[in-house]
């Protein structure tokens, strides 16, 4: 039997990076540690890339870093891989990859998920030992940070590109592993079209889904003896302004491999940098709380209309905030009247049907984003 361990978003920055450079942040992680120890692999998510440099992409949201020695982290935490599919990785561009590149390489740490160009970033990562050979494919969803050509990034989900990975890694691999960056951030369910896209990385052959992004845990399901874990939520990842938030509880997720029989897994919880710096292990009754929750999730996830009607009414608490967005009304001002009612919208019944058909349309779509991308 494989035990591999996975974690959600992994970025030793702000307090933590504090500590490591005060050398006092072992401590920190002793709770946790014997968890990693146990297993014969473990595949962290590398929320941010590992990098000196203070040059940002042009992007919306946040830019986060951490520097290159703090990779030593993932060498004590048993750490072999880490998983660089996703929307912060590239935040420092190309510079700041190749200088997380050389600091994982330092430290013995393979990569997926993100390379120099398509072909780099899309690649199976296959693991060996006597008995098993694993495959994983690392994919994110379509942000600031993934490519599709010659130019540097992280591997985007593209439905057609995996299902034909997962069809070569069937003849070299004895299971196949998706992990997946995505989802609608502090929402702790999965859209009605993750469900149906991670259920279909599990048609097409992969033996089991690790996902993450949200940065709060989700639920999970067995589909077809296959799990899929919809968020594990974040793993180690300070920010100010958010403490005792279920910002701060993360999965650690166990899976175990034996060759013709289904994955099986074990779940730990972790409590993270909230009003402390550092990560405990929740404790009987927060535990128990926890898989209390998980269950009242996972029904709703195994009933298809509770799915929509929850994701329908988390829409809902956009649909002020998308409508401000998509007015031509430019600075703060002018768009707060307009979110109070004293500016008219200058978008017309007509022009609104225009956006729908040029937006739900996947051929429309595609030539839309190439004439509004302003690198384009």
């Amino acid at each position: 039997m494989i035990t591999i361990g996975f974690t959600g978003d992994f970025c030793p920055w702000l307090r933590i990076e504090n500590e490591f450079n005060a050398n006092n942040w072992k401590p920190l992680l002793e709770e946790v540690k014997p968890f990693f120890d146990s297993n014969d692999l473990n595949v962290l998510d590398l929320e941010c890339p590992l990098t000196t440099s203070n040059k940002g992409i042009s992007k919306t949201g946040p830019h986060i870093k951490a520097h290159p020695a703090t990779a030593a982290i993932l060498n004590h935490l048993n750490c072999e891989v880490v998983a660089t599919a996703n929307n912060h990785f590239k935040d420092y561009g190309w510079k700041g990859m190749q200088e997380t590149y050389e600091a994982l390489t330092k430290h013995n740490i393979s990569w997926l998920g993100s390379g120099a160009n398509f072909e780099e970033a899309s690649k199976t990562f296959y693991w060996k030992n006597t008995e098993n050979t694993i495959a994983f494919i690392n994919i994110t969803e379509n942000e600031w940070t993934t490519t599709h050509d010659a130019t540097p990034g992280c591997h985007p989900i593209d439905l057609a590109n995996v299902f034909n990975q997962i069809q070569i890694a069937k003849k070299q691999a004895d299971f196949i592993v998706i992990i997946a960056h995505g989802g609608h951030e502090h929402y702790e369910l999965p859209s009605p079209r993750m469900k149906k896209w991670y259920r279909f990385f599990v048609d097409a052959g992969a033996n089991a889904v690790v996902a993450h992004h949200t940065h709060i845990i989700s639920g999970y399901e067995i589909y077809k003896e296959a799990p899929i874990f919809y968020s594990l939520g974040n793993f180690c990842f300070d920010w100010e302004g958010l403490r005792n938030k279920p910002w701060n509880k993360g999965m650690i997720l166990r899976l175990a491999f034996e060759k013709n029989k289904p994955v099986t897994f074990e779940m730990e919880f972790v409590a993270q940098n909230s009003d402390e710096v550092g990560l405990t292990l929740l404790k009987s009754e927060e535990k128990k709380a926890m898989l209390t929750h998980l269950d009242t999730i996972n029904a709703i996830i195994a009933d298809d209309t509770k799915l929509e009607a929850a994701f329908l009414k988390y829409a809902q608490t956009w649909k002020a905030v998308m409508n401000t967005w998509i007015q031509p009304y430019k600075g703060k001002i002018m768009s707060s009247l307009y979110k109070r009612g004293l500016l008219p919208s200058i978008i017309t019944k007509k022009k609104k049907l225009l956006y729908t058909n040029l937006i739900q349309c996947e051929a429309h779509r595609d030539i839309l984003l190439q004439s509004i991308n302003p690198k384009k």
